[in-house]
């Protein structure tokens, strides 16, 4: 009777050696292994920063004396704010805000340092696009100091009694969209992008894959069917299924968190419907790429994990560093977040969310037009 051998070296090295020699066949997975924890390294090291700095700053000044030039010169010197330009009057300023080109607008009254000197306490007009309060709470405090330190430094000689006791001014910030920095109101819709982004990548990047593991692949190629034709019919299914999602997150942010909703409903759902399309369309086209289900999934969260930390959804964008922005700015989720948040909030209309809509278009002409072409060639 052959002695049994509970542990044996040889088979144990011939079983990692199978292992490694099935690693090296299947290269897309090893390089999914690697790339994704570097990836991770980078994104989490380099581009996350929790306290924004350079901020767009627009100034309307009515007021144009000694302690505003001291203010401004503070403000340029700071790493907080950019100034990117100045404007005339409200609707101006309004629409910078609006479209989200500046995160501030300081307002200067037109009596400011005649005010000051006689001791009134004038108050300077911080507005801030509140959307996302993590981008704002920072910079408005490192303002309150700057203004203050610019002041108290141009206070001196016969002056010099005004910088004792209260300040000799007062400083409004007026938080617009979310006056409360409610944390909710950012998350809560960004969360539609998120979903919609991860659903509809993964699920669009199984089906095609599963159907060639069950070899269910073959019935479609004995059919007329033409590639459009196939890819289409795989596509529409999960469209609806994108707004039925939308229509249920929509109910539990009213609801339930109590988002408020400023703008139109109807544009949102129209507005979604090229960025749904974008995200089916990159799960398509990684779906002819894969070979199995478990690389489609993989490829998935590659696309992920990106797009949910660059997009401005878990840290403020404009605290990103600028190689970091450029890529954020390719990505459907940049734009479709600042689509959701501007019709939700700051009720923005159709041409509002042009800007953000058609780098989404784009996307999605490059994303199909990929995968239709990929698909072809798998038909084939």
């Amino acid at each position: 009777m052959a002695k049994f051998e509970w542990f044996s070296l040889h088979r144990f090295f011939a079983m990692v050696s199978k292992e490694f020699v099935q690693m090296r066949r299947d290269r897309l997975t090893f390089a999914m292994m690697v790339g994704i924890p570097i990836i991770q390294l980078v994104l989490f090291g380099f581009a996350i920063n929790s306290d924004p700095r350079h901020l767009p700053t627009a100034l309307r000044l009515a007021d144009d004396g000694p302690f505003v030039r001291a203010i401004i010169a503070a403000m340029r010197s700071s790493e907080y704010f950019d100034i990117v330009g100045a404007t005339q009057d409200e609707a101006e300023t309004q629409q910078l805000v609006d479209h989200g080109r500046v995160q501030f607008v300081l307002n200067i009254p037109s009596d400011f340092e005649r005010q000051l000197l006689r001791g009134e306490r004038p108050a300077l007009l911080l507005e801030a696009d509140a959307a996302d309060p993590a981008a704002v709470g920072p910079a408005a405090n490192a303002f309150r100091i700057l203004a203050a330190a610019a002041v108290d430094r141009e206070l001196r000689g016969g002056l010099s009694p005004l910088a004792s006791g209260v300040s000799p001014f007062e400083i409004r910030v007026q938080q617009r969209f979310n006056p409360e920095a409610v944390t909710r109101y950012n998350i809560v819709p960004g969360l539609m992008g998120v979903v919609l982004t991860m659903t509809m990548v993964i699920v669009t990047a199984l089906a095609v894959t599963r159907e060639r593991e069950r070899g269910t692949m073959e019935n479609l190629l004995a059919t007329p069917v033409r590639p459009l034709e196939v890819m289409l019919g795989k596509l529409v299914p999960y469209v609806l299924v994108g707004y039925v999602q939308m229509f249920f997150i929509l109910l539990v942010a009213a609801l339930l968190f109590r988002i408020p909703l400023v703008g139109s409903p109807v544009l949102l759902l129209l507005a979604s419907l090229p960025f749904i399309a974008a995200n089916l369309g990159v799960g398509l086209t990684f779906s002819t790429l894969a070979r199995n289900q478990l690389q489609a999934m993989q490829m998935s969260f590659f696309f992920f994990l990106p797009s949910m930390i660059l997009s401005g959804f878990m840290f403020p964008f404009r605290g990103m560093p600028y190689w970091a922005q450029r890529i954020g700015e390719i990505l459907p989720l940049t734009h479709y977040l600042r689509i959701v948040r501007g019709i939700l909030l700051k009720g923005n209309t159709l041409c509002d969310i042009l800007p953000h809509l058609w780098p989404i278009l784009v996307f999605l002409m490059v994303a199909l037009g990929l995968g239709l072409l990929r698909y072809r060639r798998t038909l084939d």
